[in-house]
């Protein structure tokens, strides 16, 4: 039988998701809506007598705010809604992810007493009331299509208000059960036409190279017909070998054989993988002078020393691909994803703290200039922000580290960048906490969720550039609730030994972890069938390559499965054994007892061929502005309202950054806690003075110039963002997450070698300055191809690198936040300016790039910030900030704007090298800080800073106004003014 429950809103309440939309439609496309009422439909499908339906719709609503109505059933309070002009139904299609309607599921069989078959479903649906009586049908169906449903993943339905009355039909997006198990052989004995025509139809995103690797591979392949199978390979075998190929899990570009050269000066390198030649081999180096890297770049996160207990660990991920396919579902496995990292790590960690980053293009672009097939860049950002937050609040994880940034050449793809913090236990039952190892007999488990076609061919569509026919089934949607109780259950499992290895199903899915982990014992045999799938009909290699969210694999003791799996029956976890693990040298699947595939772990893992490329650079050169007739109270007024500089703090405080009551300095600060941040300050346990400083630093427009110094850059502001909030520079450790436009040369790509230059440089400075620092990179990421070619426009990102950085701080009583205290403190510049403005925000106001990049003097930087350290640590300093994007004036805006009190700068006493007070002011040299001393610590802040660059440059006034003197005379902004432009740009949106 099939019941629909409808749970309205109460007529006489407010419909805060109906009011809502109705701004939504209003904003994005100025129709005549007057009111919008929501409500929420469940169908359920299931042998359930009338009694036990309606117990069911009784325990679904709030009696306070809602009314239920199931047929001719309803509750007491139930009050219809008005005939509407127009209504909009929003289901799921067949075969994605729809946890509301799982969770209900879940409450059904709770409710009725008995949990329901495998035939018996519940399907979530949203339905929206639209009143306007000048509305039309065309609008409510783009009003359906383009605001409140992504065709990709759900259905829409749009009926007039009469049409309605008549009878709405049920939502029921079953699949089919049919076709399940069937393989197919495929001949590889074809022209390099015919192979290349193979890699594009089957998304495997493989070259002519590698087709033709796979091809000798198979024709002296000996043994087959002793595993049951031919000459030819199986499509299960294909797929295994395209998604363990793919760009994403290989890093193929980053792996390659470069030979760079540099136009300008003759230099000629050969580099033998960027990877290991910059990246590696920079750690590696820092490794034999530090004491505190437990574990890098071999688990799914880097692990540093904490203290005698416990080891951080951290990984960020990118999930930019499926974001752009669709927001919510693409960003929220993105976050529950990265979870997982560290969850898969060592023995696994606890998760501690989430941190989250966009890059976009401005969601003030206008519709026109949106390339048909790509999602206007407004709705982008607010499915990606409310993906990671129901991900990640649902998971009970706090945010500690948080930001946006905004160009139009995101429009083509988003960067969608998620982190997770967590903590591992130096030891754990016997085992080093970052351990793991595997012994042949032991079982292959995996366990959480069930295997869907979402996310097939997840790792190799991110290989590519999106296009037309980027396929569909990539889009994956997390479930958050189901990956808390797999998390849970892990914990428990750890700490009563029950495994011996853990690892993730991310990209690639069991293709990817079962893969990963044979490699460690050389060999694994597996039943896809014994795999628990969401519905019927699933081919083996789907089976296989699915990314289907919330997995984990696990290497299991035979005797410890009975142990291990009455547990995961006590969690509510599913768990099932799949196989053992073997030492044979094979990746040996079956299906149902056939053999389904057989691949040699070393071909599979090593047989790649590399990849050799060529890269070349010469500087690009630019046009400077003409800057004589600026005005510059006007302009520091205009840059606080920029997209980059001004506040996001009505998205932001949609995260919960307090659930575990860890925060110290909070991702927003001030009087008003309304500023943000340079950086976050988390306790790691409460009431432990012991804390963990994230920061983050992305800088997009220098790459434009020059990504070594863009690189370089990065790296310097994430590391003094650290510094800033009071940390010190002997244990910080970095994350690298490279996102480039394709950097390979070819007829869709002709400046590919250009491209790969810029990378190679990126690389080069990581190395340097990394060294120079002593900040060693214990985990990364790249992802190439960010480029889109959607409505027949290409259009390609900016070199872009995340630089984050982690550190332990000491004492968190002794952490600086950056608003002014009191009036009457002195105003200190830290470092020196330069006229660096090339790259700059400011130049970009003025749609210019400039050259005179920022660059990095590590040695300089490197006193300094243990100089800052030493006044901070001696607790000299009321407050401190590092100045980055519009420089030392958004520096001086921020201070005085968070502690809602004025400051007197005289700006001829700023450390400067031939600056104008317009450099002076918007320059975005490295290496710098403001600062506010107490004067009774004037002399001790000094003498801490003696042989550093710096000046006393002003005072903190109770004024509310910014006033700064400059050589070329006054200019004058009221804090008020500041404020309208810093809180009013996204203010609401």
């Amino acid at each position: 039988m099939n019941y629909r429950i409808e749970i309205s809103p109460l007529p006489q309440w407010r419909d805060a998701r109906g009011e809502g939309v109705k701004k939504q439609v209003e904003k994005f496309f100025g129709y005549p809506v007057e009111k919008v009422w929501s409500r929420d439909v469940y169908t359920v499908s299931a042998s359930l007598t009338e009694p036990e339906v309606r117990k069911v719709a009784s325990l679904l609503y709030n009696p306070v705010l809602q009314g239920w109505r199931s047929g001719a059933a309803k509750s007491e309070n139930f009050q219809p809604l008005p005939e509407c002009q127009f209504l909009v139904v929003v289901g799921f299609k067949p075969g994605v992810t729809d946890n509301v309607g799982r969770s209900a599921r879940s409450a059904v069989g709770d409710i009725v007493g008995r949990k329901l078959r495998e035939d018996e479903h519940v399907f979530s649906s949203t339905e929206y009331l639209f009143y306007g009586p000048k509305l039309t049908r065309a609008e409510a169906e783009t009003i359906g299509s383009k605001l409140l449903a992504n065709e990709l993943i759900q259905s829409v339905l749009v009926m007039s208000g009469e049409e309605a009355a008549g009878g709405i039909p049920l939502n029921l997006p079953l699949v089919s059960g049919q076709g399940g198990g069937q393989v197919r052989e495929y001949d590889l004995e074809v022209s390099d036409e015919g192979l290349m025509e193979l890699s594009r139809k089957g998304t495997l995103a493989l070259s002519l190279d590698e087709m033709k690797a796979i091809q000798n591979y198979f024709r002296n392949a000996k043994n087959r017909e002793s595993y049951g199978l031919g000459r030819n390979p199986t499509d299960v075998e294909l797929e295994v070998l395209a998604q363990t190929w793919s760009e994403h899990c290989k890093h193929k570009i980053f792996s390659a054989k470069i030979d760079y050269e540099n136009l300008e000066t003759g230099e000629k390198e050969e580099i033998v993988s960027c990877y290991k030649t910059f990246i590696q081999k920079s750690t590696k180096e820092i490794a034999k002078e530090v004491d505190w890297l437990v574990s890098v770049f071999k688990d799914n996160a880097g692990v540093i020393d904490f203290n005698d207990k416990l080891d951080l660990v951290y990984k960020v991920e990118t999930h930019n691909s499926p974001s752009a396919l669709d927001p919510y579902g693409g960003a929220m496995t993105g976050i529950v994803g990265v979870n997982r990292d560290p969850l898969g790590t060592g023995q696994g960690a606890d998760l501690l703290i989430n941190v989250w980053g966009y890059c976009l293009g401005s969601p003030f672009t206008k519709e026109a200039d949106v390339p048909e097939g790509l999602l206007h860049p407004r709705r982008l950002r607010d499915g990606v922000h409310k993906g990671v937050i129901d991900g990640g609040n649902q998971s009970g994880i706090p945010y500690g580290n948080g930001w946006e940034y905004f160009d139009p050449r995101y429009i083509g793809k988003p960067l969608v960048y998620c982190g997770t913090v967590g903590t591992l236990p130096k030891t754990v039952h016997g085992v080093p906490g970052a351990s793991k190892t595997i012994e042949p007999g032991d079982l292959i488990v995996m366990g959480g969720g069930r295997i869907g076609k979402d996310g097939i061919h997840g790792a190799t569509f991110s290989s590519e550039e999106l296009h037309k026919d980027s396929p569909v089934q990539a889009v994956q949607i997390g479930d958050p609730i189901t990956q808390k109780k797999l998390g849970d259950f892990i914990r428990e499992a750890r700490d009563r030994g029950l495994y011996r290895f853990i690892t993730d199903n991310g990209a690639g899915g069991l293709s990817s972890s079962v893969g990963e982990m044979a490699e460690l014992c050389n060999g694994c045999r597996m039943d896809l069938a014994l795999a628990p799938v969401k519905y019927a009909g699933l081919q083996p290699w789907e089976i296989l390559v699915s990314e289907a969210q919330e997995r984990m694999s696990f290497a299991v003791p035979p005797e410890k499965i009975e142990e291990f799996k009455a547990l995961a029956k006590e969690r509510d976890v599913e768990v099932s054994v799949l196989g053992e693990f073997t030492d044979d040298g094979k990746f040996h699947m079956q299906y149902n007892g056939k053999t389904v595939a057989c691949l040699d772990i070393e071909f599979m893992h090593d047989g790649l061929p590399r990849m050799a490329l060529t890269a070349k650079w010469k500087a690009p050169k630019f046009d400077e502005p003409d800057l004589s007739k600026r005005d510059v109270a006007a302009d520091l007024a205009k840059m606080m309202g920029r997209l980059n500089i001004c506040s996001d703090e009505y998205k932001a405080r949609q995260y919960d950054h307090e659930v575990k009551g860890l925060s110290v300095i909070k991702p927003f600060v001030g009087k008003c806690r309304d500023v943000a941040s340079d950086a976050t300050v988390t306790m790691i346990e409460p009431l432990s003075k012991e804390g963990v400083i994230l920061s983050a630093a992305i800088l997009p427009r220098y790459s434009d110039i020059d990504t070594y110094h863009m690189a370089a850059s990065c790296l310097d502001l994430g590391v003094r963002r650290v510094i800033a909030v009071g940390g010190k520079l002997d244990k910080v450790a970095g994350l690298d997450n490279f996102c480039w436009p394709d950097p390979v040369q070819s007829e869709k790509t002709p400046d590919g070698e250009y491209k790969l230059a810029q990378l190679v440089r990126a690389n080069q400075a990581l190395y340097d300055y990394t060294k120079k620092f002593r900040v060693p990179l214990i985990s990364g990421k790249d992802s190439m191809k960010n480029d889109s070619t959607r409505g027949g426009r290409k259009i390609s990102i900016p070199p872009s690198l995340l630089f984050s950085a982690i550190a332990k701080m000491d004492d968190v009583t002794k952490s600086v936040s950056l608003d002014a205290k009191q009036a009457g403190d002195l105003v200190y510049v830290i470092g020196v300016t330069k006229p660096e403005l090339g790259g700059s925000e400011y130049y970009a106001m003025l749609d210019a790039t400039g050259n005179n990049v920022p660059k990095v003097d590590a040695e300089q930087a490197v006193r300094t910030y243990h100089a800052v350290s030493e006044a901070t640590g001696a607790e000299l300093v009321n407050s401190l900030q590092s100045p980055a994007l519009g420089g030392l004036a958004v520096a001086f805006a921020k201070v005085a704007m968070a502690g809602r009190l004025g400051l007197e700068i005289d700006l001829a006493k700023v450390p400067a090298e031939g600056c104008s007070d317009l450099e002076v002011l918007f320059s975005e040299s490295n290496s710098r800080f403001v600062a506010t001393v107490a004067p009774e610590h004037k002399a001790a802040f000094e003498a801490a800073l003696a042989g550093i660059p710096f000046a006393e440059v002003g005072k903190v006034i109770a004024e509310p106004e910014l006033i700064l003197a400059g050589r070329s005379g006054k200019y004058t902004v009221t804090l008020d003014a500041l404020l309208k432009e810093y809180k009013g740009t996204l203010d609401q949106i």
